[in-house]
Parts: C-alpha cells; sequence; structure tokens
C-alpha cells in the first residue's frame, strides 16, 4: 500500500477526493486491523467500563499463567505449561467489559479544503468510516455526531452494522448539506456530544480544530475524566506551509475578513509558516495536558498509508 501513488489509490477507490460516496467508506471494512482500540489509558471513575477489567477471574480475554494454587478451577489448567514445566500452572482470564465508541465528526466549512489530494472533510470521513467498522469487527456499540455548519446529526450506539451504515449515511447526509439551518460549531457539538457519552466509552474528535476555543476545551476536559479521548487533527501541508518558488498574491479569507497575501515574499512565507507551527505546537500541547490521545492525519496521503507509519509509533 505504501508504494501505491496517492493518485492511483484516489482511483482505486473510484473516489473524487472532493465528494463523498458510500462506496468509499465500505472500502475501509477491510482494514480494520490496522486499528488498535484497547484503552491505553485507566479511566478514573468507579462507573467506568473498558474492555479489561483489573480484577482477575474466569472471563473471556486470557491474561496470564501461573502455578496452580488451591481452589483454581480446574478447568482452567494449562496442560501444555504443566506438562513442559512438570508443575500444575492454570491460565487466568481477565473479564471482558462492553465499550461503547463515539465518533465526533467535524465536516464544517474550514474542513472543506484540500489541496492535493483530499479535503480534510473527504479524509475525516475516511477515518471515521474506518473506526466504524473496526468497532462493529470488535463487537463494540457505535455512536456519535457529525456535524456542519448547516446540520447535525445525533446518533445513539448502536451494534453490528446497523451502527456502521447509520453512522455512513450520516457523514453522507451533513456533507451533501449546502443551506441547513441546524448546524453546529465546535464547541456546542462537543457539549452535546458529552452529553451523549457514558462513562468508561472511547471518544474519537476528527476535526481541524480551527474552532478550538476555551469552552470546547472545557467540554474536552469534562469528558476526558470519564472516558478515553483520541484526537485527530487533520490538516493540509499548504497549510502548515506555503509553497517556494511561487509568485503573485492569493486572496484568503477566514469567513468574515480577506486580504491579498503576497506568494512571492519570504518574509511572508516564514510568517506564515510560525504562526501555523505555533498553532499545531500549541493544539498538541492543550490536548495532551488534559490526557487527549493525539493523531495528525494528513489529507495529502491515503488514510492507510499514514495509519501503517504511525498508529503505533
Amino acid at each position: 500500500m505504501s508504494d501505491v501513488n496517492p493518485q492511483q489509490w484516489l482511483q482505486q477507490l473510484a473516489a473524487t477526493g472532493v465528494s463523498l460516496s458510500l462506496n468509499e467508506l465500505l472500502w475501509y471494512q477491510r482494514y480494520t486491523k490496522l486499528l488498535d482500540l484497547r484503552p491505553q489509558q485507566h479511566i478514573q471513575s468507579k462507573l467506568a467500563g473498558s474492555y479489561l477489567a483489573r480484577s482477575k477471574g474466569r472471563g473471556m480475554e486470557f491474561d496470564e499463567v501461573r502455578h496452580y494454587q488451591p481452589g483454581d478451577d480446574v478447568r482452567t489448567i494449562d496442560w501444555r505449561v504443566t506438562a513442559r514445566t512438570g508443575k500444575a500452572h492454570t491460565k487466568l482470564f481477565r473479564e471482558e467489559k462492553e465499550r461503547p465508541v463515539f465518533i465526533l465528526t467535524d465536516l464544517s466549512d474550514s474542513m472543506h479544503f484540500g489541496s492535493s489530494l483530499l479535503y480534510k472533510s473527504v479524509q475525516a470521513a475516511h477515518l471515521a468510516a474506518l473506526i466504524a467498522w473496526h468497532s462493529k469487527a470488535a463487537g463494540d456499540k457505535l455512536g456519535g455526531l457529525v456535524f456542519s455548519e448547516r446540520h447535525h446529526l445525533e446518533l445513539k450506539p448502536r451494534s453490528r452494522s446497523t451502527g456502521v451504515l447509520h453512522y455512513l449515511h450520516a457523514l453522507q447526509a451533513v456533507f451533501a448539506e449546502q443551506q441547513g439551518r441546524y448546524g453546529l460549531q465546535l464547541p456546542q457539538a462537543l457539549g452535546q456530544v458529552r452529553r451523549l457519552v457514558r462513562p468508561g466509552s472511547l471518544l474519537f474528535v476528527l476535526s481541524d480544530f480551527q474552532q478550538l476555543d476555551s469552552e470546547a476545551l472545557r467540554h474536552l476536559s469534562a469528558i476526558r475524566q470519564h472516558n478515553e479521548v483520541v484526537c485527530a487533527s487533520l490538516f493540509d501541508p499548504l497549510e502548515m506551509a506555503l509553497p517556494v518558488g511561487t509568485s503573485g498574491s492569493a486572496l484568503v479569507t477566514d469567513g468574515e475578513q480577506s486580504a491579498w497575501l503576497d506568494l512571492g515574499s519570504h518574509s511572508t512565507r516564514q510568517r506564515y509558516q510560525t504562526q501555523q507551527q505555533q498553532f499545531s505546537t500549541q493544539l498538541q500541547h492543550s490536548l495532551k495536558q488534559l490526557g487527549c490521545r493525539c493523531l495528525p492525519i494528513s489529507a495529502a496521503e491515503p488514510l492507510v498509508t499514514q495509519l501503517l507509519r504511525s498508529w503505533h509509533d
């Protein structure tokens, strides 16, 4: 996969990079093993569930082998280790518990940008699809929220293919909405997800975090107290640095104000790059300070290639 040309990969996926089809989201069900959604952090809450309980007993997940002790269930004796060592050994298991998975996908206007391969919003939808399919494969219930400035859809946790397809259709519906009046900003979306998640859940936040403010951080902090949170920060290389060797001017806007940018100016490129690096550094610092796991995702490279390289770093 890493040797595939990005544009060839786009053709293989039958995707445009600027629109969103159900087929390209269904494609990711074959790559569920790229993700490891087992708990990475212990949740400090009496109400918090997790895949594996701390207490050891007879359950679904093998933990370790130790010497047989009086009172152990003879059905758990590990006969291979016993035969090899000459001493009775028994298997220990950790109880397996349900942990719902929630995905918050940001499809707002700033996410509809991409300079070479995909819109950030399309890449976010691809990642959401992969997480959804992995959740199904692991037997977890899936829920969450998909939002833009025009539309949002909240999804209660559902199991099996029902939960996945419900979420994929929500991605399509919100992505396609052009004139709706029921949209959200990131802080509002996090507030809504905060009411939706149950203690002990796993929450993925997929966004470029351009709307991150003190209110959004407050909601994230509250969610993180009783849940594991992974923040996938979507970016495009052009947002990090202006291309060298270009000339002319470009009209840029933040949605409210507009200005002309001199692309041929070295000082302009330096100021732009410094400003963007500061934003990225501050974002990573703020999220990690809350205890969130951070996963940078580029819109200029196939998702599978990036996850093969970075998920287990």
